[in-house]
C-alpha cells in the first residue's frame, strides 16, 4: 500500500508513513487537513495550496510534502476527511438530507467531479449507507446514481443562493419584468406549483420532493408482480 492510501485509511488500520530521514513528525494530519478545509469552505478550492496550509503552521510548503504529499494527495485527504458521516435520520431522506448539509457545510466538495473520489473510507461509508437503506432492490444502480445526483445539484443550487445579495434578487426580476407574455409563451412552465414559498428554501424543499418520489416509484418496481413480494 502505497503513502497515499495509508494516509487515507489511517484512522481503518493502517499506519502513518514516517519520513526516512529529517526530524520526527512534529504536526498531526488531522489538524493540517482541518486547516486546508477551513480555507476552502471560506475561500473556496483555488485557495487552497500547501503553501497557504503550512503558513497556518508557521512552516514552509515544503515542509509540508512528509506530512500529506503532493496537493493532489492533499486535496483528496481533504475531500474524505471533511466526508465523515455523521449519524443521519432513517430512511433515504435521512441519507439524502445529510448528505445535503454535508454539502453545504463544504460546497467545494461538489466542484470535485465523480472521477475524482479520493478512495477513502469515509466517502465509502456514505455509498454503504446507502446501499444498507435500499437493500436487494433491483434498482439500486439507478438510485444510487439519480440521488446522489440530485443532492449534489441541489445543495450546489442551495449554496449559490446563499451567496445571493438583495441587489442581486432585484437585478434578477428586473431582467425578468420586460417579457410581458411570458407566461403566454410558456403556460405549464410559469403555472408549475412551487415546491415552498421562498425561493431561497426551494433547493432544499426540491430535495425532499424528488426523494419522495424516488421512494414511491421504487415502491412500485419492487410491488410489480415480476419483481416479487414487497
Amino acid at each position: 500500500m502505497d503513502d497515499h492510501l495509508r494516509r487515507l485509511w489511517r484512522h481503518r488500520g493502517t499506519t502513518l508513513p514516517t519520513p526516512r530521514r529529517g526530524p520526527r513528525q512534529q504536526l498531526d494530519l488531522d489538524e493540517i487537513l482541518d486547516a486546508a478545509i477551513a480555507i476552502a469552505d471560506t475561500s473556496g478550492l483555488d485557495a487552497v495550496s500547501t503553501r497557504a496550509v503550512a503558513a497556518r503552521f508557521e512552516r514552509t510548503a515544503m515542509a509540508l510534502y512528509p506530512y500529506v504529499g503532493t496537493k493532489d494527495n492533499m486535496v483528496a485527504l481533504m475531500q474524505d476527511h471533511a466526508s465523515a458521516l455523521p449519524a443521519l435520520q432513517p430512511g433515504l431522506r435521512g441519507w439524502a438530507t445529510g448528505l445535503f448539509e454535508l454539502y453545504l457545510a463544504h460546497p467545494w466538495l461538489t466542484e470535485r467531479s465523480w472521477a475524482q473520489a479520493s478512495q477513502g473510507p469515509n466517502e465509502q461509508d456514505w455509498m454503504e449507507a446507502l446501499l444498507a437503506i435500499l437493500g436487494g432492490h433491483p434498482q439500486r444502480a439507478p438510485a444510487v446514481t439519480m440521488l446522489y445526483a440530485t443532492v449534489r445539484a441541489t445543495a450546489q443550487t442551495a449554496a449559490a443562493y446563499r451567496k445571493l445579495t438583495p441587489a442581486d434578487e432585484q437585478a434578477w426580476v428586473a431582467g425578468a419584468a420586460p417579457i410581458p407574455d411570458f407566461a403566454e409563451r410558456y403556460p405549464l412552465s410559469t403555472s408549475l406549483p412551487p415546491v415552498a414559498t421562498d425561493w431561497r428554501d426551494m433547493p432544499y424543499a426540491g430535495l425532499l420532493a424528488a426523494v419522495d418520489v424516488l421512494a414511491t416509484g421504487l415502491q412500485l418496481s419492487r410491488a410489480r408482480p415480476d419483481r416479487g413480494p414487497l
